[in-house]
């Protein structure tokens, strides 16, 4: 049987090599165990422990996985609720959040993961996303073998009600007076026909590439960074529509493009959904990670805002969503939530905010960020992941993460060192430099932002070669 951990968020494997119907089985058994026994602990009947909900993306025979994740999990005393078809991630969650009698969710995904690999994501009963104390436990109960204990379970629409609630949340006659045209790229993933029917039921015309059913993804990773968007931001150049939105693999991730052809990075879009947030009335706390943009704080001290420093992965949002007080939070890879909606990440909402943003400003998704940057100042931001030996990572994460600093790096100097996920190298000019290892690949990813794309590429380039001399 494999050894099977949950990263950073969830279990991901390959398909027939580690994510088999065996090690699924073992990994669905523990799970309900433990969503059982905080079930039991709240009150409820160990009999009748209450509901969990199943759904899954677009990767191949995930229905059929979800299938038997949802025998296992009825085999453990649940009322289980299956997807009828493949839904987003935020479906997920909203879908658990908003039935009173669900005590949590499981999702069968690999987010941007390539197409052959499949996984699982597990949800608490408000929708956000299993602690690190969770998974633990879930890891502590694994099963040697698979069950053989299987129950029934009913299948629902999940869809119908998770769209009409995005609806409620965003000015629909705005939109409507709009004219807007819009390119959507769900990257094959869950995402596919549902953000383009949504807006083109408010008035938007779009134009959707990359939605056949492929659980190939046609070669693509369904990761909306570059390369994989390009595809995307050359349609959206040559049409010449407003904007580009681009979701993963999952669609609880976003990012976009402009009129020209610009990618508009999720650090920008971040930057921006904050100031429309306040436009729009609201306000509260501002949580991101520690691998967020200069901006994002330029943003939310002209605003008056505060803005709370995480580690990696949305879960530490989510636990700082569950303090309350909480407006929006947003990761560096694309996934920004809304707690009043569901304390999750939530790819195709934050494609309606947009929208509503330039409706209700007559302005194309270019012209806005440019006018924030005029307003702000502009940094640059890029990412890479390194793939190094076995005996690297261990004396990254022994020597470089706890104990690695410098006075200099690429010219800059350092000012201040930030170790709570990785090794980050605050820099002069608001620009840092940050090496961590990935919790969801055999991967060391290094970030960096500053001032010019130049001054990124060689800080890059520095923290590459700090990793690789190891």
């Amino acid at each position: 049987m494999a050894d099977i951990h949950f990263g950073t968020d969830g279990w991901r494997a390959i398909i027939g090599e580690d994510f088999t119907p065996d090690n699924l089985n073992r990994v669905v058994a523990a799970a309900a165990r433990i969503f059982k026994e905080e079930a039991v602990a709240a009150g409820r009947d160990a009999d009748a422990p209450g509901t969990l909900i199943v759904g899954h993306d677009c990767r191949q025979d995930a229905h059929a996985y979800a299938e038997l994740a949802a025998q296992v999990a009825a085999g453990e005393g649940f009322n289980v609720l299956l997807t009828e078809d493949y839904c987003p991630t935020p479906t997920l969650c909203w879908s658990v959040a908003h039935n009173d009698d669900a005590v949590g969710g499981i999702m069968l995904t690999s987010s941007h993961n390539p197409a052959e690999y499949l996984g699982v994501k597990l949800r608490m009963a408000d929708g956000g996303a299993s602690p690190a104390e969770f998974t633990d436990r879930v890891e502590a109960v694994l099963p040697p073998e698979p069950t053989d204990i299987l129950g029934p379970f009913q299948t629902a629409d999940l869809m119908t009600d998770y769209l009409a609630a995005l609806r409620e949340l965003v000015d629909v006659e705005a939109i409507r007076g709009a004219n807007l045209r819009v390119v959507c790229d769900p990257l094959y993933g869950a995402g596919r026909h549902y953000l383009a029917d949504l807006l083109r039921d408010m008035g938007v015309e779009v134009v959707e590439i990359h939605n056949a059913e492929d659980p190939t993804f046609a070669g693509l990773h369904p990761e909306p960074i570059q390369p994989w968007v390009d595809e995307g931001l050359a349609k959206v150049g040559e049409l010449g529509y407003d904007a580009l939105f681009i979701n993963d693999g999952d669609a609880d991730r976003i990012a976009a493009g402009d009129s020209r052809g610009n990618y508009v990075n999720a650090h920008r879009i971040i930057t921006l959904l904050t100031k429309h947030m306040v436009d729009r009335g609201e306000t509260g706390r501002v949580v991101s990670t520690v691998t967020a943009s200069a901006m994002l704080d330029r943003m939310c001290r002209k605003l008056g805002l505060e803005l709370v420093s995480t580690p990696v992965g949305f879960k530490w949002i989510y636990g700082e969503m569950e303090k309350g007080g909480v407006m929006i939070g947003g990761e560096e890879s694309g996934g920004i939530g809304l707690p009043d909606h569901v304390k999750e990440r939530d790819g195709l909402l934050m494609a309606l905010l947009l929208t509503e943003c330039m409706a209700q400003s007559g302005k194309d998704l270019g012209t806005l960020v440019d006018e924030m940057l005029a307003d702000i100042g502009r940094m640059e931001f890029a990412r890479r992941g390194l793939s190094i030996t076995d005996e690297q990572m261990a004396r990254f994460r022994a020597e470089t993460v706890p104990a690695y600093t410098a006075d200099e790096i690429a010219g800059k100097r350092v000012l201040d060192v930030d170790r709570r996920d990785g090794v980050k190298l605050l820099l002069e000019g608001d620009a840092w430099v940050m090496m961590r290892p990935s919790g969801t690949e055999p991967l060391v990813r290094i970030y960096a932002e500053a001032a010019t794309t130049d001054e990124v590429n060689e800080l890059l380039d520095a923290a590459e070669t700090v990793v690789t001399s190891l």
